[in-house]
Order: C-alpha cells, then sequence, then structure tokens
C-alpha cells in the first residue's frame, strides 16, 4: 500500500506538471491549481488511512508534515501573486514539479525502512512497567570528552507492574553491541520482565549509536569507536585488535560492574546517591523498581560485544548466577597475542553459561576448531563447567536483535538472513526464559537442541 500511495502522489505532481506545460498559464492561475493539487494530495493520503499498511505513525509523519507546509507555501504564494498577469515561466514549472515528486519521495522513505512493529507477544501473567535513570560514576572521569565530567551510564528498568509488597524478583543485566542502544533486544526484556525478572538494559555512551546524558544532551557514536570496530572486520593485524578490544572491553567491564553494584546497593541498602533522575516522578518509580529486585539471583546478558562484556563480569564477581552470550566474540578471554596468534585464557568458566551462534559463525568455529587456531568461544566450550550453544537455522548477526522486526531494510544492510524473524525472536526469548528460570529460580531443568 505505500508503494500504492506513493505512486498516486508522484503521478498526480507529474501530471500536473505536463498538463500545465501544454498551457500558458498565469501566475495567479497556476499557484490556485496548486493550491486544489496540494490539498487533493493531503485528502488522498488521509483517504488512504482507511487501507492496511498507512498510517499516522512516524513511518508517515514526514510526509504528513511535508503535504501540509506545500499547502500552506502554495496558499501563501497564491496570495502573492493573485494579481499578476504574469505568465508562469516554463522552466519554474518543470523545476517545481519535479521537486515536489522528490520531495513526496523523500518524506516517505522512512515508510519503506521501517515497518509499524509494536512488539512481540508476552507469554507471562505480569504487563511491565518501564522506568530509567542515569548512573554517574564519580570515581571515574569520561575520557570521551575533555570537561572533566563524570562517566555516566543509561540504565532502563523493565520490571513486573503487579509487583506486590515484599515480592522480590531475578535482575537480569542487558549490555548492548557496538553502535546498539538500549531498546535494541526489547522484545526480551518484555518477555523476561512479564515472566517475573527486573530486567536493566544499560548503555554504554559513546559505544552506542545515541543516548542522552544528565544535561540531555544527545550522545552519539564515538568516531575513533565507529572506525576501529570497522577496521576490526578489515586488514587489521590481531595485535592490534587485541589492543583496541581490550580498550573496549575495559570501559564496558567498568560500565557493568558500576550498574551492577550501584543497583545492588540501591536494592539493598535504599542507597541511590550515584542516581540521577529526570524529575521525582522518575525517582519514584525507580525507587519502588528497586524494592523488588532479589540481589541474591542475579543473571547477565548481551548482545555482540555486550555479550562478550557479559561473560567478562560473570568471570569476575562471585554474585553472578547465571550468563547469556548473544552472539558475541568472547573478547575478555584473548590475554595477549604471541606470533600472530591469540593467547586464550583456560581459567575453567564456573557459572552456567547459553551462547546464541548465527549460523554462519557456527559453521565457521566448526572449521576453525579442526585447524586447531587459538579462539576465545571455542575455548570457553571446551572448558566450561555448565555450557549450552545453539543457533538458529538461516540467521546472521543482526538476526538476535529486534532491528530485522523493526527496519527490515536496515538490518540486511548489517547482516541479517532470510528468515523468519518473528520465529527467531520467539526462538531465543522462550530460551532464555527457562535458562534463567532455571539457574536463577531453581524451576525445571534446561536443555537446548543443536540449531532451532
Amino acid at each position: 500500500m505505500t508503494v500504492l500511495l506513493l505512486s498516486v502522489l508522484v503521478l498526480l505532481e507529474i501530471g500536473f506538471m505536463v498538463f500545465e506545460l501544454t498551457r500558458n498559464t498565469a501566475k495567479k492561475e497556476w499557484t490556485g491549481k496548486r493550491i486544489i493539487l496540494n490539498a487533493a494530495q493531503l485528502v488522498i493520503f488521509f483517504l488512504m488511512v482507511l487501507l492496511p499498511g498507512i498510517d499516522t505513525s512516524f513511518r508517515f509523519a514526514g510526509l504528513i508534515f511535508m503535504l501540509v507546509l506545500r499547502l500552506a507555501v502554495s496558499g501563501i504564494f497564491w496570495l502573492i501573486n493573485r494579481r499578476s498577469s504574469k505568465s508562469k515561466k516554463k522552466a519554474a514549472i518543470v523545476f517545481g514539479g519535479l521537486m515536489g515528486a522528490a520531495l513526496i519521495a523523500s518524506s516517505a522513505l522512512p515508510a519503506f525502512l521501517f515497518t509499524d512493529y509494536e512488539g512481540r507477544p508476552v507469554t507471562g501473567p505480569y504487563t511491565v512497567a518501564q522506568c530509567n535513570c542515569i548512573l554517574v560514576d564519580k570515581n571515574r572521569i569520561e575520557t570521551f570528552e575533555n570537561d572533566g565530567s563524570n562517566r555516566e551510564v543509561p540504565v532502563y528498568f523493565f520490571a513486573p507492574k503487579e509487583a506486590k509488597d515484599g515480592e522480590n524478583f531475578p535482575l537480569v543485566i542487558f549490555s548492548h553491541g557496538a553502535f546498539g542502544y538500549y531498546e535494541s533486544n526489547a522484545s526480551s526484556y518484555l518477555e523476561l520482565a512479564s515472566n517475573g525478572y527486573v530486567v536493566v538494559s544499560m548503555e554504554h555512551p559513546y559505544h552506542s549509536f545515541f543516548t542522552k546524558d544528565t544535561e540531555g544532551k544527545t550522545v552519539t557514536v564515538d568516531g575513533d569507536f565507529f572506525s576501529s570496530c570497522m577496521n576490526a572486520n578489515g586488514d587489521m593485524t590481531e595485535e592490534k585488535i587485541y589492543e583496541v578490544s581490550r580498550s573496549w572491553m575495559d570501559l564496558r567491564v567498568a560500565d557493568m560492574n558500576f550498574a551492577l553494584d550501584s543497583i545492588i546497593s540501591g536494592a539493598d541498602d535504599g542507597n541511590i546517591d550515584s542516581y540521577w533522575f529526570e524529575n521525582d516522578a522518575t525517582k519514584e518509580s525507580v525507587t519502588r523498581v528497586l524494592s523488588h529486585i532479589n540481589t541474591d539471583k542475579i543473571g547477565l546478558m548481551g548482545h555482540s560485544m555486550g555479550g562478550a562484556t557479559a561473560v567478562e563480569v560473570g568471570k569476575m564477581r562471585d554474585d553472578i548466577d547465571a550468563v547469556i552470550d548473544i552472539d558475541g566474540t568472547m573478547l575478555g578471554n584473548i590475554i595477549g597475542v604471541k606470533d600472530g596468534k591469540y593467547i586464550i585464557d583456560e581459567t575453567p568458566y564456573t557459572i552456567p553459561l547459553l551462547e546464541f551462534e548465527n549460523e554462519k559463525s557456527h559453521r565457521d568455529l566448526q572449521e576453525i576448531a579442526k585447524i586447531d587456531y587459538p579462539y576465545p568461544n571455542i575455548t570457553i566450550k571446551d572448558t566450561a563447567e555448565t555450557y549450552y550453544c545453539t543457533y538458529v537455522e538461516g540467521t546472521l548477526h543482526m538476526d538476535y536483535t529486534d532491528l530485522p522486526l523493526f527496519s527490515p531494510f536496515l538490518a540486511k544492510m548489517l547482516g541479517s538472513g532470510n528468515v523468519d524473524h518473528g520465529f527467531v525472536s520467539d526462538t531465543v526469548n522462550s530460551l532464555e526464559v527457562r535458562f534463567f528460570d532455571c539457574y536463577l529460580k531453581g524451576e525445571g531443568s534446561f536443555d537446548v537442541n543443536e540449531h532451532y
């Protein structure tokens, strides 16, 4: 329907241009007809809203704004030219027609880039409440800035809304991948929270695509970080990859440890000195969620570099009970490079670990294992005390986020397979709930198929 809408609007624009080129029209007559055309285009849009696939959401907001603006501008030009007897120049007619078609096409672009995705159905008995705040680490200076400000870590809570006084739930912390953001796996948070978990999705400023700081400023991904990530997938040597990945991991591990310590302190002792709230309402909401966290049951998870972060922090701390790595290379387990090969920490991983691989990576790792090349995920698989690994057939890296559901076009550009993305999401989310039910709640047993 979006293609039909765009075609109708553009054809009207081009048709009007061609028709006017065959006539010797005065400016006042042309502007009067332009008002009628622009009004007709706006009416056509709102009539087509009655059809499936067309709505007034953000996908079409730019188009609506542009159609209304053009109607207003044409009205202004009619007032200016209403007494003019001059003829409308052919070049101006062509320019106006082509520019109008281009504006319509560009304004409709979000409708093609994004879907009307509103989330996957949840299976748990709880509705989910959301709130957020920013944690300010007074012991770390923000190295991406030169103003001496402290490192800030935005955190977003997803929790059972109907929690009763004295009712507590296990805590799960999520870390996004490079250039990700806190909602990258929102379907997972909502599914877990609906099943009785408090999920905290944390952001890593300057590693996330964008976030906000305590001053309300939008903080975008750092250019040097972006470039180094792109180069790491190219011709960068193992030595250089180890050097830059160690800096990435140091920052992210410190962020997650700080977030964990702050949340635990807030839940157990009511200490929220490091918490920054937008207003009293958010403070009240966050404080209420903190009161329902069982800090004796903690799980970590993350996608890509966030998965590596979760694995590393899980290895470092005694208060973590289970970890999920969603298609992440476990960079923290690389402790050096010798003769062009990684040196891998072979210390056994002692807490339950669930790893999701994309199918291509799964096949690649099978070949790497045959040549006995040191690789962190293979080493952990061989040495972990409780380890599960699976993949969904046909998946690539971005299929383990919600992006393919929200924007199939962008996901395909970044790495998405020809799969049923709803099936992938539901399968992964279900396994995450069962894994944490087993190892955080002590409910049932857990096992996985080799693939789904």
